[in-house]
């Protein structure tokens, strides 16, 4: 899998020892892409340069005369890997005081679980070896400081993946001139109703796949921070769902940043009222620290969200986590997260509660 992060890399490491616990050195907003794969011994890592190599420019059907970034790299071979395995995309943005071996683990899991190509977004969110109290403000620190890494991200993955849908595009249309235009030399020539429904049903099968953005605890924050940042151009539709999964932001005001969150399907907030890490989170900072999205099922008013309540689902329990391990045997916790990691329409099967705006999940 891909990983893309603003941590700190050590090329003369091993392992997982390439990857730092500190923000880069060359400052907080410098992107850096690895490749990491899972083998008998854990995990190997490979940090890509800058600039494509010869190698990779013929690995990824790059131009060879021609300079190329990684990341051109990693979406040529991203988008080969998603049409061959018929899967579909998940940009994964992971929560406070994880460590390089939980982030993978977790990202690994996430493939295997839901059939999906993880892309992953690591921050140093492991209080810089902190403990406590003093680990979760350190987290909170580094997530503010790494909104603008993960503006920069969002954009250049809405540019790749844009310029793929104008290429694409661009080719159906042409087609569908051939066949049914002023120049066709068929039977349907000017057959502009023809022409239409072409396009309207080849501009479908040309992409196959879905993009989802999946943000676990405190990488909601990491995201509010770049939905609020005056800098972020961002308010672009690249994803078909966002997964706001066990958020660790302030419930209060969430709507002011969550309702301008574009997506094609659905904007997804998850709720466990007893959910043990975000109770513990609020803890930690006194009383300055308020409810968080994540585990308070009041004040639901964002007009974009679709909030679904995991509260006393079967297996789920105290769970922050509750999208892998023991909760998903209760095969709607399972079929909902398959179906929101996915794309699709997740909530579709569930109760709706008007008197608390939630889907509930039993």
């Amino acid at each position: 899998m891909f990983v893309v992060t603003n941590r700190t890399l050590n090329s003369g490491g091993t392992g997982l020892k390439k990857f730092g616990d500190r923000p880069n050195p060359q400052g907080p907003n410098e992107l850096r892409l690895v490749e990491a794969s899972r083998s008998s011994h854990g995990w190997d890592v490979k940090i890509l340069p800058d600039e494509c190599t010869q190698t990779m420019k013929r690995s990824a059907g790059l131009e060879p005369d021609q300079p190329a970034f990684a990341s051109a790299y990693v979406a040529k071979k991203l988008l080969a890997r998603v049409r061959k395995q018929k899967r579909n995309v998940l940009f994964f943005v992971h929560g406070y005081n994880n460590n390089m071996k939980a982030v993978l683990d977790r990202a690994h899991e996430l493939e295997r679980t839901y059939d999906v190509e993880v892309i992953a977004f690591s921050w140093p969110a492991n209080g810089g070896g902190a403990r406590g109290v003093a680990s979760y403000l350190s987290d909170k620190a580094d997530a503010r400081a790494s909104a603008g890494a993960l503006s920069r991200c969002l954009a250049k993955l809405h540019e790749y993946l844009d310029t793929f849908n104008r290429e694409r595009l661009a080719a159906v249309y042409a087609k569908a001139d051939a066949l049914y235009g002023p120049e066709s030399k068929g039977k349907h020539k000017d057959d502009f109703e023809r022409r239409d429904e072409y396009i309207s049903t080849h501009s479908e099968r040309g992409c196959p796949f879905t993009v989802n953005l999946m943000l676990h605890s405190m990488g909601n924050y990491l995201y509010k921070q770049v939905m609020c940042s005056s800098a972020y151009q961002g308010r672009l539709l690249t994803f078909d769902n966002v997964v706001m999964v066990a958020a660790d932001t302030n419930n209060a005001n969430h709507a002011s940043w969550v309702d301008p969150i574009r997506a094609r399907n659905r904007v997804y907030v998850t709720i466990n009222e007893s959910d043990r890490a975000l109770r513990a989170s609020r803890i930690k900072s006194g009383q300055e620290q308020l409810a968080r999205l994540g585990h308070f099922p009041f004040n639901l008013y964002a007009e974009s969200a679709v909030y679904v309540d995991f509260t006393d689902a079967r297996y789920v329990g105290s769970s922050h986590a509750y999208f892998e391990g023991g909760p998903l045997q209760n095969n709607k916790v399972r079929r909902f997260f398959a179906e929101a990691f996915n794309g699709d329409r997740a909530e579709r099967r569930l109760d709706y509660e008007s008197a608390t705006n939630t889907y509930r999940i039993a």
